[in-house]
C-alpha cells in the first residue's frame, strides 16, 4: 500500500482544490473590480474623486 494512497490524502486533496478554486475566484473578481473602476473612471481625479473641470463639456455661463 503506497503511503498516498490513503482516504486522508484524497480528502486533503480535494480540500486543497476547492480552496486554490475560491481563491482563484477571489483574485480574479478583485482584478474584475479593478478594471471596471480604471475604465469608468477615467473623468476622476486623485484620491477625493472628484470630476475633472477640464474634461466637461463647456457651457454658456
Amino acid at each position: 500500500m503506497r503511503p498516498d494512497s490513503h482516504e486522508i490524502y484524497g480528502r486533503r486533496r480535494s480540500r486543497n482544490v476547492g480552496l486554490g478554486l475560491v481563491l482563484a475566484a477571489v483574485v480574479v473578481l478583485t482584478f474584475a473590480v479593478t478594471v471596471v473602476k480604471m475604465t469608468s473612471g477615467h473623468n476622476m481625479e486623485a484620491f477625493d474623486h472628484q470630476q475633472r473641470t477640464s474634461l466637461l463639456p463647456k457651457t454658456d455661463g
